[in-house]
This record gives structure tokens, C-alpha cells and sequence, in this order.
């Protein structure tokens, strides 16, 4: 072995035992070992000592030395035992006891550390826990093993709490091992770097991985710059103490970064920072400290190699390039694919060029930080003796998250006014008051609630008074005073001491939390450890020699896009426009199917669904399609026209891409859950072969499926891999010895379609068809939209017949936050829904009684509780919904659609929820309280458990819940009645005068006054002979006691037939407008006598606004109400039977001969106008007329048109503000000749021309007719012409299945 390959060896294993004892503990290595039990008392210092015989050294672990430990000459929270450890180890565990014989022993305390002795950094569990559990007595050892490993010199432990019985008394050890590294220090001067040239054999690798650790105190300046071919490179450069991953192009100052990512905040702290880099292919894995994000870079990095790395700067003609700054601070242990450069430096290897000031050794300045952390703190400091009377000047640095608080006050000492500087609204302010009066206002800056440091500084001198915060444009603001500002008293920082009689400070303002830095009295520096040991001014609740500011939003606790914002304590997170809600934007905004909003009430329409909840994929916009027996998810593409094939010159074939309105995951998800999907596939040809045959290459295929897709050889509506049609699936292709119509290549329109319901082929990502080039061929292709009904985890429910039961899933994995939501129904009032362990943590949710519902939990602060309470029983056997949902902020619980309880999580505390155990669904582990019925669409974090599955392998458990009509049935409207199904249910409005999925849609004609619909009961001896009779026509009972009527209508017309029933017998109800634009109901129920003519008061029916009318009549009571006028009663004097009733007629009535003179002439004028949802007992002749007009008794004559003139457009909560209009035109001409949109159409043939013009001349003269025809009416239709179709399970008139596709524009018409 020669001694490059040596040395190679040994920096490779040097590199791995420094990153082991740098990054945790492997299963080999120990790292136990006690630290403090063999140091000299000179390695201890405190901040007081009772005695000599209390003092520090004393302080170690099971000795009796002395007084038998450490403790201070005053018992409070400004004590502190340091430990010095000789150099930088690593520290993993930290042993506490109380002084020995004594009742002195802390109960909690805070652990620091430091390289220094100065600038120390509080050790935090789970980022958010600053104290650590003391002892209980002075004898037991505690002793705490640190989740990170800390590496330092110093170790500082501060009393928080002790024995209330006794005072301050300590011995504590600490454990851990030697710590080695290599340091490199550069200076930030201009030059300032190492550049590390790589040879050729080590730049071809697919996988490089950079790693160093930092510390500075400068918030900017590049610290990697990796260069490669081409001209491209990656940078990593600090800006405003976070990182930014840059991509460049060239090598020149001008050229324009692309920021690919940041990363890390606040690392200008002066503390160690871990970074690594590791690029693989196409992305680059970015760790700072504990944080790592995916970035995926461009593709022209994928081949390419690193030439060279620049630590520090990037040099051009000795100038640095790109970055304003260099880098000024410390490296350690700085590694390229295991090589260690600072290693390689040392050793004067040739590949490593050193430029610039570079030592090995760490040079910290010393920089006192003070931290202000809460409302009661505050620094008073008198003004130096050397001030001169004159004027004042104050500077110093600051930095803060919060808007607003003060910084600095002092009382005038002439004019015995007050000077206040302080933020508001993050701007600096410096007020003057005088006997509560304002004399003097300046403010400057913007912003500086940025967590940066800002240099303030307060001027007066001579007459002038100015304040300055940092450098940028505004930061500067001055005045001239009538009097001098002043003082010769003390000032305060921060804020005001508590309020006490001779009160030199009030503080009006917030007190500041942040931190300071630099504190200049006129040009004199001020000691701040001077002032932690008292012997210079007082201060209340410091932190003094070290900076806590926190950066609660880095990384971000806001999921889904969620914008973070915060306070020194606390973090906010803005969920606007992300879809999701709660304080992390963790909770849905939208349902996760169509089939949810279905049994939310809504109708068809545009939505966002959220296939998986609170998961990472974002809400789609799809539409919803309920006007069927299925729910319908639609999801479009970029063409779904019918699209004509044009030959490309010199290409034997034609490639066509479908891109998708829905991303990947949201498509993939989307027909995961749904229980079955499906696309239309069609092409129509003429001499233009598809498939070929069975054992042929084929001649056309397509690609579907997850990613770019598979190769699939079969066709719409055969099965997968059979390379056929569906006509040769069924049998029935035009020429028997193909498996395809087009196969057959002949020369007239043939098609092949169907559908693809294969969802592991779904959707079609593109299509390759081959035989277009042949002299004679055309063809035409379409791909349906992607259409998929049905929700498998909406439906997924188990039945819980014992309060025994349970069925048991893996453990929940909910450490920072967690969602639980389901649907339950029961008839017992209390049971276990859920509950899931740990050694001390835990989760549960349960019915605590039959109105109240509890989620509980404990992530190691002690159980917590958040309860709904219910107005109405709980267990009354229909479903209500549970969502519970806790995170790092708060717990929430929701109930149905009562008001979410809400409990706050403890600002410093445990927030990792850690559980060990299985969960278990409907009982607990001791089988104790456990749920006795159904459980439905249970979902953890957005993933649905498949309770069904579980429950057939489980005793005690069904799959399954029957029984939904009891929730849902409220949801058919208008006499729909409710139909179960076994997942769901289904509205029945075959006795409704509605329709719809609801039975909510209005059933609206617009009449012409030759327009008259006439429907026919069944005579008595076809009733007796045929009791199957239609829905729409059973009428079993043909004398009648009595009448439901209903009806709405619109018209400008009187006088005005609206509704004319007759009998056998000459017998005859008339509902009519009569010439005073009044309601008249005529009875004749005597045919020997004069009809009853009844009156209504209501005036003004005929003004063209829709009126709605309501009469019953019970043999000789009639009551008549309209609109919401009082109900008006009347009294017939006839026997009160309508005997064997012959037809019931909207509009014009014919063969009026037997009716009365009056009445004869008023029928024959017809009615003009609109008639909506005409119910007369169990029968809806209108609904018949426009829905059923084949299998009904109805008979149509004129022109009758379906209109909306009688609905009311109701707002759908759901729907997204702006949907996208769809349009599906495609359909056939001629003989078999498929129509091709003209968009699409690809070539401009003679013949298309030809049609536009015979359709322009067609439509011309259907227009003028239309215009003739319209002169003629006696009435101007003032009516609504256009009316979106609202297709219905029980409308046989759909174009399409896609019917939301149909113009909402073109009103149909019925001519006989």
C-alpha cells in the first residue's frame, strides 16, 4: 500500500469516527464516559457561594467534600454553576443530586453550553422544553440523557426551581467522550477561501456529498460555490442568516442566480451549525442541522460532474464574485465524498489552494448578548459620570419577532418630561411627553420585526435631536427641539421595573422581548458582565451573555403551503387560499369525493375535492355530475372533442398527448378510491385499420396508467390485453374475420367505441395511431373525459354488536399532528370509539355519555381534555360525524356541525405524541367501555382504514353498516321518498311534481296559447283489468272527496285558464285568472246545477312574477292560499264528491262543447306564459308531459317548452367561485360520418365550406319563420327562454353521459 493509499485510508476512517461521535451514538460505540468527577475546583466557577465550604468545586456527584456540594449566598434564579471541561466534548448525558445531609436539592433548571464561556446556547428538548426535571430529594441521583448530543467546552446550569424547605444545593456529573475535528478560520477579508480542484477520475460519480460545520456572526456571504462543466454551478450563500441554494450559468457577476431553495434562519448566531449536501441525479437532499428538504434541480444537472469547490468566496481576478460578501467565521470537519480538505490543507496537498487570511483555529470575538423574554424584565443603567450635561447619546443593536414594545426610556432633567423610544408597528418611534401631553414625535425604519439585528442609535446634541436604524433608505429621522433632551437620571431598556412608590418609569407601551447587543453610553461601551455579577446598574428577568431568540417558523410548522408568521412566543400560520384550515392549516376545507358532497345536500356542480384529506396532495377541481343513479367525478383533459386525423407529411403515424386538469397524485388517488372508473375510447375510419388482428402487430395503441403510462393493445370496451374491439368481444363486427369494425377497411364511416374500465390502465395518457397514411383514409378519434362513482372509503364501515368487541390496526403515527375523523351511529350512550397507548402517552376518543363526545390525550404534560356537549341525544341511531385534531398549537374536537371545542397546547412543553401499542377501534385495551354500533369512513392523518376487511377476520364485528335513510332521508325533498342501498341511498320522486337527485328541481314548461297538455285517467274497467299501471298514472280511487293542488305560474295574460280537470259526468274543476287579474276556483261537482265560483282577495297574479297557489278541498272545505298570503277559506253547497274523473288539461282545452258558455270561451284562449311543478293529488301531468311523454297517458299538442321560468337558483356553499365551462359537441352527420369540432377540424375541405353555407341560409329562414310565427301572438313571452337541462335518473332525453356538458342555452321543444 503507497502512502497517497494510506493516507486516503486513514482520513476515510478518521472522517467516520468524527462523524459518529458527532451525530449520535451507534450500536459499537459508548459514550458514557463521567466528565466532572476528576476535574480540579479550579474548573468551576459560580455566581455566588453561602461559603467556602458551598463553593462550586464542592458541586460533584456522590461526594461529601466540603458542605456536601455547591450552593449560592442567595436562593434565586440569577444563580448559576459553570463548568469548564478543559476542551470541546461530547456531551450525552447529564446526572443531577442535592447537597449532601442537607434539604437543599433543585427541582428543575436549565442546561447551557458553550465553546467559550460567552455567548451561551440553552439546551432545548423537542426544540420547544427548556427545563429539565431536578430531584425530589439530596440523596437520589436524576439523571437525564440528552436526545442530541451537545458538543462545547463550558456547561452552565441555572436553577429554576428548588425545595421550598430549603435553598439552592447542587452536585451533578455529566457523561460523554472526547470530541476531535478539524477547524479552519477565515477572516472575511476579500480573499478569503479554500478552493479544492478535483481530478478528473474523482468527478465522474453519480453521487456527491458535501458536509462542514459553521458558526459566524455575519448574516451574509457564500460559504460553498461548486462548479462544474458548462458553466453551471451551485452556490450556498448566506442572506440574512438563512442559506440559499443558488443555480448559475457563467461565471460573471452579471449573470442572475435561480434560487432553488432556502433553508436554516437565525445562523448568524454565532453557534455551530451542521450543513450537508448530497446530490443524486436529479435532486439534491439539503440538510441544515436537523431540518432536510428535497430540491429537485434542472435537468442539465443530471450528467453533470463538479471541477472544483470554493469554501468561503468565489474569486475572480482576486475579487469575489456573485455574493457582496464573503464568508467570515469557522469551518470544522469539512467533507467531500469522505475526504477531509481541512486535513488535505494541512498536509499542502497540491489539489487545495488556500487564498486570504486562513487559520486553523477558531477566533470568536466576543460579542454580550442580552435576551429580554418577558413582560416583568427590564436593564436599568445609570448614565456615565463623564456625560456632559448637553445631550445624550444611546446605541445599541437589537433584534425581535415581535411588532412592537419599548426599547429605551429616561426622564428629562431639565424639563422633567419623558423620552420614550420604542416599536410600533415594527417602525421605530421616539416620542417626547411632557405632563401626559406629546411635544416632539419621530419614527423611522419599517419592518424591523424581522428576527435581524438592527444598530439603533439616539442623538442630542446642540439643539438637535435625531434617531437612525440601520442603513436603508428611511432609517433616519431628526428634529430640532425647543429644549434640550437630556438627562441626568437612569435609563431603562426593555421596559420598567414592577410599580413601586417613587416610580421613575411608567411604561405605557409593550415591554420589549428580543435581544440587545453593543450597549454605548455617550461613546462608552457598557460591561454586561459587569452588570450579571450587580456590581453595575439592576436589571429583572435577563438573560445575560446569551441571545434566546427562537425561530418558530423555520422550518414551518404550517402544513399545506400555510404562511408563517410570529410573536417571540407564539407562531400563526395563514391557510388562505391553501384549502385547508385550523391553526397549522392541517384540517380540509373540502370533502373527499363527489359522493361526499352528495350527502352533504349538494346538488351537480363544480368542486375541489381532497382525495386524501389532510394528506400531502393538494384539493383538484372536478365536476360533479349527481343527476344519475351514480355519483359521477368528471375529470377533464385537453381535448375530448371528436377530433379528424390529418396526415403529417414524411410521418407514418400520429402521437397524441392528453394532459389532465388534475396532477398525477390527485389522478391516481382519485381512482384508487373510487370503486370504479371508466373512459370513452373512440375511432371512427374509413380505410383506416385500428388493431389488426389478434396475432398481428397492431396498427394503433395507447398508453394508460400511472406516470407516461403502459402500452395497451385492446380498445374501448374490450378487456385488456385481448387486441380487440368490443365488437369482437360481443360478436358483431361488420366483417366477421376482424376483431374491429375499422379492421375491416372499407370504404364507409364504420366506428369502434366503447368504454375503458380497466382502473390499473386509467386514465389514457396518449394515443399512437398508425394507418392514416394511405390514399382514401381518414379517421377521427376521442378520449372521453376520466369519469369515476363511487367512494370506497366513504362506504368502509364495521357494526359493533358487543361492547366486548374491537377490531385492532398497527400503531398511529401522529407525532406533531394528528387527525382522526369518522361517522358513528348507536343506540348505547356511552363506548369507546378509539384508543391508541404508549408508556405514558395517549390517545382516546369516546361517547362520555349520549350528548357528549371527549377526545383526550397526553404527550407528556399530563392528560388533557376537549369535550363537545350535544342539544340532542347522540344515540339516536343516525350518523353524526367526529373530527378531533391535535397539534404542536392546540386540540380541536368537531361535532356534526356544533362549534369545534378548542384547548391550547402549553406554550413550553412536550409536543411529540409517542405511542407503542396497537390502536384499537370500538374498545380499549382492558376490553373495558367498549362501542356497541357502527363505525364509518374512519380516517387517521387522511389515511382510511379498512375496517370492512378487518371485521370479516374478526369475531364480534360485521362488516358493513345498512341503514342510511334514517340520516339522509331529510335530504329528498318535495314528497321524494328515501330508498336504502347498500352503501348510501337513493330519492324516489316517481310522487313528486320535482326532480332531481333530491327531488329539488322545479319541472317548468313555457306554454303558447295553442299549447295544451292533456292527461287521461285510467277508466274504472282498465283500472280493474290492468293494476300494474305506471308510477305516473295509478289513480285507483275515480271519485274523490277531496284535492291536493299545487302549482306555480307567470304569466301577463287575463283572464287566464291555468288548470282544468273534467269528469264522466259533466263534472269539472277550473283553477283561472279572471279579467280583474284575481284567482277564481270554479267547482261543478253537481252536473244538474250552476258551478261554484270561489274568489280570492289576492290581487295583481297576471304581473309576470311567478305566483305559487296551494288548494285542498275536503268534501265541501276548500282552502285556497298564494304565495304567502293568510289562507283563505270557503264552503261549496254541493254534496262534496267529484265523481269518475275523465282528464286533467294545462293550457288550450279541446272539445269544449259541454262546458259552460263563459268558461267555454276563456279555455279556448289557451294560456300564455309559464306553469311549474303542477301537482294534482298523487299525479305531476307537467313531469309527465316533458320527462315521460312516452310511457305516460299525456297527449302534447303545440308548442311546449322546458323552461326554468319557474326555479330559484339556490347558492351552493361548495361550488369553487370560478369553474371552468366545459363542452362536449361531438356527435354524427351523414352516413356514419363522425361531426369533428371545427377547432379541431384539420383540414379546410370544399364540402365544410358548402355545410356552412346551406346551415347559414337553414338558419336564416328558420329565424325569419320563427319571427312570422311570434308576429302572430297576441302576447310578448316575457319569460326566460334558456334553461340549463337538469338531468335526472328519471329523464330519458341525455345527449351525453357526460350531461353537465350539454348547452344550458337550447330549450327543447315537443311538436305534435
Amino acid at each position: 500500500m503507497d502512502l497517497g493509499t494510506k493516507r486516503v485510508a486513514g482520513i476515510i476512517a478518521q472522517v467516520a469516527l468524527l462523524l459518529s461521535s458527532s451525530y449520535g451514538t451507534t450500536g459499537e460505540e459508548v459514550c458514557d464516559s463521567a466528565l466532572v468527577s476528576n476535574l480540579p475546583p479550579l474548573s468551576f466557577r459560580s455566581s455566588s457561594q453561602l461559603s467556602s465550604s458551598h463553593a462550586p468545586g464542592f458541586a460533584k456527584l456522590n461526594r461529601r467534600d466540603g458542605a456536601g456540594g455547591w450552593s449560592p449566598l442567595i436562593s434565586d434564579r440569577y444563580q448559576w454553576l459553570e463548568v469548564d471541561l478543559g476542551e470541546r466534548t461530547k456531551i450525552t448525558a447529564v446526572a443531577t443530586q442535592g447537597r449532601y445531609g442537607s434539604s437543599d436539592w433543585l427541582t428543575s433548571y436549565l442546561l447551557m453550553f458553550s465553546d467559550t464561556g460567552h455567548n451561551w446556547k440553552q439546551y432545548r428538548q423537542e426544540d420547544s422544553i427548556g427545563s429539565f426535571p431536578g430531584n425530589s430529594n439530596a440523596d437520589s441521583v436524576v439523571q437525564y440523557k440528552l436526545q442530541q448530543p451537545a458538543i462545547a467546552r463550558f456547561l452552565r446550569l441555572i436553577p429554576l426551581d428548588w425545595n421550598p424547605s430549603g435553598r439552592i444545593g447542587l452536585r451533578l456529573e455529566t457523561y460523554g467522550c472526547p470530541y476531535t475535528s478539524d477547524v479552519m478560520g477565515l477572516d472575511g477579508s476579500g480573499s478569503s477561501s479554500l478552493v479544492y480542484r478535483l481530478s478528473p477520475v474523482l468527478r465522474q460519480t453519480s453521487r456527491d456529498v458535501i458536509s462542514l460545520k459553521f458558526k459566524t456572526l455575519r448574516n451574509s456571504g457564500t460559504l460553498l460555490h461548486a462548479e462544474g462543466e458548462r458553466g453551471l454551478s451551485l452556490s450556498l450563500e448566506l442572506e440574512r442568516g438563512k442559506l440559499q441554494l443558488l443555480l448559475r450559468q457563467g461565471r460573471t457577476s452579471s449573470s442572475e442566480p435561480r434560487h432553488l431553495a432556502s433553508l436554516g434562519s437565525l445562523l448568524d448566531d454565532q453557534h455551530w451549525h451542521y450543513l450537508a449536501v448530497e446530490r443524486r441525479g436529479s435532486h439534491l437532499n439539503l440538510t441544515v442541522d436537523k431540518h432536510t428538504e428535497r430540491v429537485q434541480i434542472p435537468a442539465e444537472f443530471n450528467h453533470w460532474d463538479i471541477e472544483q469547490l470554493s469554501i468561503g468566496a468565489v474569486l475572480g481576478s482576486q475579487k469575489p464574485l456573485f455574493s457582496k460578501t464573503t464568508f467570515h467565521g469557522c469551518l470544522e470537519n469539512l467533507l467531500y465524498n469522505g475526504l477531509n480538505l481541512i486535513e488535505l490543507v494541512k498536509h499542502k496537498d497540491h489539489q487545495v489552494t488556500v487564498m486570504g487570511n486562513v487559520t486553523f483555529s477558531c477566533a470568536e470575538p466576543v460579542s454580550v448578548s442580552v435576551t429580554f423574554p418577558g413582560p416583568q424584565s427590564f436593564l436599568q443603567l445609570q448614565r456615565p459620570s463623564a456625560s456632559t450635561s448637553d445631550g445624550v447619546s444611546v446605541r445599541f443593536q437589537f433584534r425581535t419577532w415581535n411588532k412592537a414594545g419599548l426599547l429605551l426610556t429616561f426622564e428629562m432633567s431639565q424639563e422633567g418630561g419623558v423620552v420614550w423610544l420604542y416599536l410600533s408597528e415594527a417602525r421605530l418611534r421616539l416620542q417626547v411627553q411632557k405632563a401626559g401631553r406629546v411635544l416632539l414625535e419621530l419614527s423611522a425604519g419599517s419592518a424591523l420585526n424581522d428576527g435581524q439585528w438592527h444598530p439603533v442609535e439616539l442623538n442630542s446634541r446642540r439643539g438637535r435631536l435625531s434617531i437612525t436604524v440601520g442603513k436603508e433608505e428611511g432609517g433616519s429621522a431628526q428634529a430640532s427641539p425647543s429644549f434640550p433632551v437630556t438627562t441626568e437620571s437612569h435609563l431603562f431598556f426593555g421596559g420598567c421595573p414592577a410599580e413601586d412608590d417613587r416610580q421613575e418609569c411608567r411604561n405605557p407601551f409593550n415591554a420589549f422581548q428580543g435581544c440587545m447587543r453593543l450597549l454605548i453610553l455617550d461613546n462608552q461601551n457598557v460591561d454586561l458582565i459587569t452588570v450579571q455579577q450587580k456590581q453595575l446598574g439592576s436589571y429583572s428577568n435577563l438573560q445575560i451573555d446569551m441571545c434566546g431568540i427562537i425561530d418558530r417558523c423555520s422550518p414551518s410548522r404550517c402544513e399545506h403551503g400555510g404562511l408563517c408568521s410570529q410573536s417571540w412566543t407564539v407562531f400563526h400560520c395563514n391557510c388562505s387560499d391553501s384549502g385547508y384550515s385550523g391553526a397549522i392549516c392541517h384540517s380540509p376545507v373540502y370533502e373527499q369525493s363527489c359522493e361526499a358532497y352528495k350527502h352533504n345536500g349538494n346538488t351537480s356542480g363544480h368542486f375541489y375535492i381532497d382525495v386524501d384529506g389532510s394528506g400531502p396532495i393538494k384539493p383538484q377541481l372536478v365536476y360533479c355530475n349527481m343527476t344519475e343513479e351514480h355519483t359521477w367525478m368528471v375529470i377533464q383533459h385537453n381535448n375530448t372533442e371528436l377530433t379528424r386525423v390529418r396526415p403529417s407529411t414524411g410521418a407514418n403515424q400520429l402521437s397524441v398527448h392528453f394532459d389532465y386538469s388534475a396532477k398525477e397524485e390527485q389522478l391516481l388517488a382519485a381512482i384508487s378510491q373510487s370503486e370504479h372508473c371508466e373512459q370513452e375510447l373512440s375511432y371512427h375510419c374509413r380505410k383506416s385499420r385500428l388493431l389488426n388482428t389478434p396475432e398481428g402487430s397492431p396498427f394503433s395503441w395507447w398508453l394508460g396508467g400511472p406516470g407516461p403510462g403502459r402500452l395497451q393493445t385492446y380498445w374501448g370496451g374490450a378487456q385488456p390485453g385481448s387486441q380487440q374491439c368490443a365488437c369482437g368481444l360481443q360478436g358483431d363486427c361488420v366483417d366477421p374475420q376482424h376483431y374491429c369494425n375499422c379492421d375491416a377497411d372499407r370504404k364507409e364511416w364504420a366506428e369502434d367505441s366503447g368504454l375503458l374500465t380497466h382502473k390499473e390502465s386509467l386514465p389514457v395518457r396518449s394515443l399512437v395511431l398508425g394507418d392514416i397514411q394511405r390514399p382514401g383514409s381518414e379517421a377521427a378519434y376521442r378520449v372521453g373525459p376520466l369519469r369515476c362513482h363511487g367512494d370506497k372509503n366513504f362506504w368502509n364501515a364495521a357494526f359493533f354488536d358487543k361492547e366486548t368487541s374491537y377490531l385492532h390496526f398497527p400503531t398511529f403515527h401522529g407525532e406533531l399532528s394528528a387527525d382522526i375523523s369518522f361517522l358513528f351511529k348507536t343506540t348505547a350512550s356511552s363506548g369507546v370509539f378509539l384508543e391508541n397507548l404508549g408508556i405514558k402517552d395517549f390517545i382516546r376518543i369516546e361517547l362520555s355519555s349520549s350528548t357528549q363526545v371527549v377526545f383526550s390525550f397526553d404527550v407528556g404534560n399530563g392528560p388533557l381534555e376537549v369535550r363537545v356537549e350535544s342539544s340532542v341525544p347522540l344515540n339516536d341511531n343516525r350518523w353524526h360525524r367526529v373530527r378531533a385534531e391535535r397539534n404542536v398549537k392546540e386540540a380541536s374536537l368537531r361535532l356534526d356541525g356544533l362549534p369545534a371545542a378548542t384547548q391550547e397546547a402549553p406554550a413550553d412543553g412536550h409536543f411529540h405524541l409517542q405511542l407503542n401499542s396497537q390502536l384499537f377501534i370500538g374498545g380499549t385495551a382492558s376490553r373495558q367501555k367498549g362501542f356497541r354500533g357502527c363505525i364509518r369512513s374512519l380516517q387517521l392523518n387522511g389515511v382510511t382504514l379498512d375496517l370492512e376487511e378487518r371485521a370479516e377476520i374478526t369475531p364480534g364485528v360485521q362488516p358493513g353498516c345498512p341503514g342510511h335513510c334514517s340520516s339522509y332521508g331529510s335530504l329528498c325533498q318535495n314528497q321524494g321518498r328515501c330508498v336504502e342501498r347498500a352503501n348510501g341511498f337513493h330519492c324516489d320522486c316517481s310522487l313528486s311534481a320535482y326532480t332531481g337527485v333530491f327531488c329539488h328541481s322545479e319541472v317548468s314548461a313555457s306554454f303558447k296559447s295553442g299549447t295544451s297538455v292533456s292527461y287521461t285517467f285510467k277508466e274504472p274497467y282498465e283500472l280493474s283489468r290492468n293494476s300494474s299501471a305506471l308510477p305516473s298514472s295509478i289513480y285507483s280511487d275515480m271519485t274523490l272527496r277531496g284535492e291536493n293542488v299545487s302549482l306555480s305560474f307567470r304569466t301577463s295574460q287575463s283572464p287566464a285558464v291555468l288548470f282544468y280537470v273534467n269528469s264522466y259526468y259533466r263534472e269539472y274543476l277550473a283553477l283561472l285568472i279572471n279579467k280583474h287579474d284575481k284567482l277564481e276556483v270554479r267547482y261543478k261537482l253537481d252536473s244538474s246545477r250552476d258551478a261554484e265560483v270561489l274568489r280570492s282577495r289576492v290581487r295583481s297574479l297576471a304581473n309576470g312574477q311567478l305566483h305559487t297557489v296551494t288548494i285542498r278541498r275536503v268534501t265541501d272545505s276548500v282552502s285556497v292560499q298564494i304565495d304567502q298570503n293568510a289562507k283563505e277559506d270557503f264552503n261549496l253547497t254541493s254534496d262534496g264528491e267529484f265523481n269518475a274523473i275523465k282528464s286533467l288539461v294545462l293550457g288550450r282545452v279541446h272539445g269544449s262543447d259541454d262546458l259552460d258558455p263563459d268558461l267555454a270561451r276563456l279555455v279556448s284562449l289557451g294560456f300564455t306564459g309559464c306553469l311549474s311543478v303542477v301537482h294534482f293529488n298523487s299525479i305531476s301531468p307537467l313531469k309527465a308531459a316533458l320527462l315521460h311523454p312516452d310511457t305516460s297517458p299525456v297527449i302534447i299538442t303545440g308548442p311546449l317548452v322546458r323552461s326554468n321560468c319557474g326555479s330559484s337558483t339556490l347558492s351552493n356553499p361548495y361550488a369553487a367561485e370560478n369553474t371552468h365551462q366545459l363542452s362536449d359537441q361531438s356527435g354524427s352527420v351523414g352516413s356514419g360520418q363522425p361531426l369533428v369540432n371545427a377547432i379541431r377540424t384539420d383540414s379546410a375541405l370544399i364540402g365544410g365550406v358548402i355545410a356552412v353555407v346551406i346551415f347559414v341560409i337553414v338558419t336564416g329562414l328558420a329565424i325569419t319563420a320563427r319571427f312570422l310565427y311570434r308576429r302572430k301572438e297576441t302576447y310578448r313571452n316575457q319569460e326566460v327562454k334558456g334553461v340549463k337541462q337538469e338531468d335526472s335518473q328519471d329523464f330519458p332525453f341525455n345527449n351525453q353521459a357526460e350531461s353537465q356538458n350539454v348547452s344550458s342555452e337550447n330549450p327543447k321543444e315537443y311538436f305534435i
